[in-house]
């Protein structure tokens, strides 16, 4: 049970209110949003909510178990301020958002919701709808290591320790032609073996992308052609003359951190780990598994 200041009970308390709906979200790049299904614009705690953004929610739920409690938020995409590349760029992705009920005749009489954050987004031609999960979802995040064949660090981080600043792990280049939206064969990569880009991160210098990033998928090369190929096709299309910057990858296998990084003393895997095919062994009178001390 909430409880509301006074101004707010006492204005419940006369039966005929002026409420509204307002919503807070704050972006992962730090752009504070403000909307509000009342039909004109308010301001309280800095932000202003606006109306007319085509923006609405669904009705709160809300249970005393641990599951989590969701909520629909729904825009268009013809707004200036929620635009279809900021969905897409990830600028949405896990959203602080704030729900308060509000008197919109005298906005000091309001009460704080729910806090949360926006999970899965969907997108239609000129709207979408944007999944507002409740701070229960924090529980389901695995903490801790996982026991796993593969090295579980981000390369070049603290416990891998890579130094990514050389020129071996670094490479400039730019756009020559488009294979597809998301492949396109490049300049500037020619001395380096092919793959080795494959999973690493490319952030674009140049064009209408130009401060944005992409996974690498495939480091192609064919005498002195080169082609990268990237996992998802860049917010806004790509033309030749674009130029990026590239950061090898790494596959997170035992034999890649040892031949292309020289760093097995940091590889944080467990390559020798049993797998499945321990558990289905079985005895027999020759070989291995003849119930003798291994």
């Amino acid at each position: 049970m909430k409880n509301l200041p006074a101004g707010m009970q006492a204005h419940l308390d006369e039966g005929t209110t002026t409420l509204c709906w307002c919503w807070k979200v704050t972006r992962s790049d730090g752009v504070v949003l403000g909307f509000t299904d009342h039909d004109n614009p308010l301001t309280f705690a800095g932000v202003q909510f606006e109306p007319e953004s085509g923006f609405a929610a669904s009705e709160i739920r809300a249970g005393s178990e641990l599951n989590v409690d969701s909520q629909d938020g729904e825009g268009v995409l013809s707004s200036d301020r929620i635009t279809e590349a900021d969905i897409v760029g990830g600028h949405y992705d896990n959203a602080a958002v704030e729900v308060w009920r509000v008197n919109w005749a005298a906005v000091s009489q309001r009460v704080l919701m729910r806090r949360g954050s926006i999970g899965e987004v969907r997108r239609g031609k000129i709207a979408f709808t944007a999944e507002m999960r409740s701070l229960a979802h924090l529980l389901d995040q695995a903490t801790g290591r996982t026991y796993q064949y593969s090295c579980d660090a981000a390369l070049g981080d603290g416990r891998c320790k890579v130094n990514l600043a050389g020129a071996s792990f670094n490479g400039t280049g730019a756009v020559t032609s488009l294979i597809r939206d998301r492949s396109f064969r490049t300049s500037g990569l020619v001395s380096f073996p092919a793959g080795w880009f494959d999973h690493g991160i490319l952030s674009w210098t140049s064009g209408p992308n130009a401060g944005r990033e992409a996974e690498v998928v495939l480091h192609g090369k064919s005498g002195s052609v080169v082609s990268l190929s990237l996992l998802e096709a860049p917010v806004v299309e790509i033309a030749a003359g674009h130029e990026f910057t590239i950061v090898a990858g790494c596959d997170k296998r035992h034999s890649t951190c040892f031949a292309k990084f020289s760093n097995i003393a940091n590889f944080r895997g467990f390559p020798h780990i049993p797998g499945q095919d321990a558990v289905v062994r079985y005895a027999k009178k020759s070989g291995l598994n003849d119930g003798q001390p291994l």
